[in-house]
């Protein structure tokens, strides 16, 4: 029966020399970093990081960890043993997104009024018109001296014709807004709310309640902001996410605004 048992002991010993726990942190070039996955490959464990960037997850000597998260480029570090030697540090490059080539048009430049020139361009105007249309400058049964009259309605009709340009005004993003897009959109869909938001999936429409109360401009809701879209939906989350776990549903209704 000894024998049994300590067979039992030499045959577990070399797992349970192997079984270690990796404690780490991940950075990025300013701060560190939350809710990065991190993924022993050759174990198939897996865990995220806290807001204050750290971690812990069994591994031994040679495992390969990988890092892995919608804003930073993936990395992959083959573990030694340095890595078990106190708090590992893991550095993560962030994605920086290129944007197709915009046509920056200049704003329609305000026209400045000169008044000698404007007087002169009016007066070749007028008799340029008083030429080919004498007629309409004749007082009713005269025969001679342009209608002053005729005059002031074609100085009118030339005022009338400037432009203004009106700036477009755009709306808050609405909740009805903020569930047609996560329906219907291949890019914002449930998936980016749970797995790169950490929303949980219960929470979703309270979410959208919450997003609608931050007053997002409908501007961010155009093609060319999906980035600064998503930047903005990314720093809302984390909010959510802190007001939720401190305080609940309610708190999170009653603190939204």
């Amino acid at each position: 029966m000894r024998l049994f048992i300590l067979l039992i002991f030499l045959l577990s010993l070399p797992f349970t020399l192997n079984a270690q726990i990796l404690t780490g942190k991940v950075y990025n070039s300013k701060t560190t970093i939350e809710n990065i996955k991190v993924f022993n490959d050759t174990q198939n464990r897996v865990t995220v990081t806290n807001k204050n960037g750290d971690f812990t997850i069994n591994a031994a000597v040679n495992d390969t960890i990988l890092f892995e998260s919608l804003f930073y480029h993936p990395k992959a570090v083959i573990l030694n043993e340095s890595h078990f030697e106190g708090t590992a540090v893991f550095e993560l490059k962030e994605i920086l997104t290129e944007l197709d080539e915009v046509e920056v048009k200049a704003a329609p430049e305000e026209l400045v009024f000169v008044e000698e020139t404007y007087n002169i361009e009016l007066k070749n105007i007028i008799q340029e018109d008083i030429k080919n249309h004498p007629e309409k400058y004749k007082p009713a049964g005269a025969t001679y001296g342009p209608d002053i009259f005729a005059i002031i309605g074609l100085v009118a009709d030339l005022l009338k014709k400037k432009d203004k340009y009106i700036a477009p005004t755009y709306q808050p993003i609405t909740y009805t807004q903020m569930d047609s897009l996560f329906s219907k959109s291949s890019f914002f869909n449930t998936q980016l709310i749970t797995d790169n938001l950490k929303i949980p999936k219960d929470k979703k429409y309270l979410f959208f309640d919450f997003c609608e109360a931050k007053q997002m401009s409908s501007k961010l809701l155009k093609e060319e902001n999906k980035m600064q879209f998503l930047e903005e939906l990314v720093v809302s989350s984390q909010l959510f996410l802190i007001l939720l776990e401190e305080y609940g549903d309610k708190s999170v209704k009653k603190n939204k605004d």
